[in-house]
Formats: structure tokens, sequence, C-alpha cells
């Protein structure tokens, strides 16, 4: 009886035993995956890790103009060697938010890291799809991800030295809201509000959002939109207080309060073309440059219609009847302040600057493009086009008989030939 019980005693150590050693070495199955998150059976965790990818360049401290093959910052610092901007290198200090990284946004996104923005703030809820791909930025190996972590997987690689956050929410739900207000506050590099915030959204009900919450917090943004027929766009300066905000002048949609997402007919969507929503970034991320480097004029509006190649441009002011409550705020805070301003009278002729280029082997030359080219040594008074002149100048004819009357030309001419006879006879003599 005491055999079995000892044998029993050392069988259920031996089950201890094994069972220890099979928990140790799942253990460290489970640290293998966690170190290796591209490892079979753990993809999932993939996608949703924060895990930066390796950048192809270390980060760069300064910027320079050294035209060398291997500085990506030499193209744009010629901006400043050429007099566009004055301090190009300032917009490694500057922070954009981006709301909505799909057709526009993510372009916007590209263009502004290639331009070397210190720091981009991404918010976007939806996911990368095939149905995507008649758009530019996203690859078809991205499909599944959300397009937040899939922008910065790509922007990094374009240019390490942006810093790129990114939110994979919708900014319309109450939590989401206070967050998106807080980081408006305090995303910046330096933990205060962010320079600007580019809308590029699909939808009024997110504009709407974005909207609020500049109003809040007197916030200067742009907005951005390409029509369902995706042949016009528009981007929007707004200014709280100095310009209309998106409430000021509603669409019918937002106007009527009607819910936009009972609009939507199964099997219909819209359309939308690469070239429309790259003519509509552009003109959002130039506007954007203006504003940040201070150079050049920042539209108000700016529209696009493909099939006219028509731009009208406007100036909207606000409208003192608007719906936001913090929109009429900042219009009587805009009107107080440029009460208080004091008027100066004395004007002063601002100084010419130098048109500043470098010399190069083909003698090209930089000229002030606001007046025409001409000769200095004859003005252009031959009847020919501006810039063209003749190549020799006509002999001038004796218009004297031109402006005599016919009886008067007869007698000028008969009086011309005695004179002539008369001078004949008298060198003959």
């Amino acid at each position: 009886m005491k055999k079995q019980q000892d044998e029993l005693t050392g069988f259920a150590e031996n089950i201890d035993d094994l069972a220890n050693r099979l928990k140790n070495a799942l253990n460290k199955l489970e640290e293998r995956k966690a170190e290796s998150p591209d490892a079979p059976g753990n993809q999932l965790g993939n996608s949703q890790q924060e895990k930066q990818p390796t950048p192809y360049r270390e980060k760069i401290g300064k910027l320079s103009g050294e035209v060398v093959d291997s500085n990506p910052y030499s193209r744009l610092m010629a901006l400043q060697r050429m007099g566009i901007v004055q301090d190009y290198e300032k917009i490694r200090e500057k922070t954009v938010a981006v709301v909505g990284v799909g057709g526009v946004g993510s372009v916007v996104a590209e263009m502004l890291t290639r331009c070397g923005i210190g720091k981009l703030i991404l918010f976007d809820y939806d996911k990368v799809e095939i149905a995507n791909m008649n758009r530019l930025f996203y690859q078809p190996n991205q499909a599944g991800l959300s397009k937040v972590e899939a922008a910065r997987d790509t922007l990094i690689h374009v240019n390490p030295d942006v810093e790129i956050e990114v939110h994979n929410f919708n900014i319309t739900t109450v939590d989401n809201f206070d967050t998106f207000v807080q980081r408006i506050r305090q995303g910046s590099l330096t933990n205060s509000r962010v320079d600007l915030v580019l809308s590029c959204v699909d939808n009024f009900e997110a504009r709407m959002a974005v909207n609020m919450a500049c109003n809040e917090e007197n916030q200067i943004w742009m907005e951005s939109g390409v029509s369902e027929n995706a042949v016009s766009g528009h981007i929007q300066y707004i200014e709280p207080g100095k310009t209309a905000c998106f409430a000021c002048v509603p669409p019918l949609v937002v106007a009527s309060n009607i819910d936009e997402r009972t609009l939507k007919r199964d099997g219909v969507c819209a359309a939308s073309l690469p070239t429309t929503m790259a003519v509509v970034a552009g003109f959002l991320v130039m506007n954007t440059l203006k504003y940040l480097l201070n150079f050049g004029e920042v539209s108000h509006y700016v529209g696009y219609n493909a099939l006219a190649d028509f731009f009208p441009r406007e100036s909207i002011k606000p409208n003192p009847f608007c719906d936001d409550n913090h929109c009429l705020i900042r219009q009587k805070e805009y009107e107080a302040r440029k009460a208080s301003e004091t008027i100066d009278l004395e004007i002063q002729e601002p100084e010419e600057e130098p048109v500043v280029h470098e010399e190069n082997e083909w003698g090209i030359e930089l000229v002030d493009e606001s007046e025409p080219v001409l000769s200095s040594e004859s003005p252009n008074n031959s009847g020919v086009a501006e810039g063209l002149k003749f190549a020799y100048e006509p002999a001038k004819k004796d218009n004297v008989s031109g402006d005599l009357s016919p009886a008067q030309a007869a007698t000028h001419d008969l009086m011309q030939s005695i004179k002539d006879k008369l001078v004949q006879e008298a060198q003959k003599k």
C-alpha cells in the first residue's frame, strides 16, 4: 500500500514538473512573438502597435542650401536665395493639424512633409481600401490598415525630420471632440497651440465639428472640398471674426438640418479624380506655405472648375446673424481690435530689395515680372508689338509738302524747280 502511494506521489510530481516546463515554454514563445511582430499569428497586433518604421537616413539638424545630390533641402532653400521667402528654415518650427487623410488630405500631408514641416497631427478613423486606389498616395499593400497609421509609415520614410502624431478616431463624437480641441491647444512642438488646422474631410458633419472647435479656440484654419462629380473644388481661409466661418454661409444640407447619411443610396458613390484632388491639395498647401512663411498673398477663397478651367477668387465677410455663438463673439472681438487700432497717415515708400540671383554660365537673370521689358535706348513708338523693334531705322522723309493743300503743294514744287535752275546757271558762270 505504501509503495503504491509513493508511486502516485512521484507520478504527481512528474506531472507538476511537466506542467511547469510547458508553461515556461509557452511564456518564452509569447516573448518571441512580442519581439517579432511579423511572425506568423501576430499580424493583427502588428497593425495596431505604435512601432515606428526605420527611416532610410538620419535626421538633419540644420537646413542647408548646399547644392549636392544628398541634400533634400537644396531646392527648398533656393526660395530663400532667390528672395521669395525670407527665412525658409522657420517651417521646421510650425505644426499643422490635418483632419481627414483621404484623397485630398493624404496628398496635403505628403506635400507638407516634403516641404519639411516641423510637425503633422493627422486625424481620421477610416481604413485604406482597394476602392481608394484611384487616388494618389496610398498603395494596394496598405489595404486594411488605418489611414493615419499607413500615412505615418509612408511619410516617415519620405522625410524622417518631420514629427508625425496620429489619432485614429472620429472627431464628431463627444469624447473625441474634446481630445481634438485639446490637441489644437497643446499639440505644437512647444506643447502650445498649433499654427494651423486644415480640414480635408468629405462630409458636412465633420466640417461643422472643425468649425466649432476653431471658433471656440479662436484658431485660424483652412477648409477644402471636392464636388461629388469630381470636376470642381475649392479652398477657403477662415479667421474667426474676420472672415466667414463655415456656419456663416452654410450649404443647404447644413442649413436645413438634414442628416446627410440619409441622402446616400446603396450602390451609388461620389466620383473622384486624382487630378482634381491633386489640384485642390496643391492650392491648399500653397496657401498654407504663404500663411506660415509670410510671403505672397494668402487667398481667402479659391474655386476650381475643371470643365472651363475657371478659378474664382472671393473674400467672404462674416455673417452677423451666424448660428454659431462663438463666431459672433469672435466678430465682436475683431471689431473691437479694429476700433482700437491707430491710423498712421504717414505713407512711407517701401524700399525695393534688390533681386537676388545666382551667377550661372547661361547668363540667366531674374527680372521684375510686374512691368514689361522695353529698350531704354529707343522708345517703342514704331507701331510694332511690345518687346520688338526694327533691325534698322528707316530714313526720314521730307514731309513739308505732306501738310499742304494741292494748290500750295504745286506752288511749292514750282518754286523749288526754279530755285534748282537758278543754282545750275550760277554754277555754269
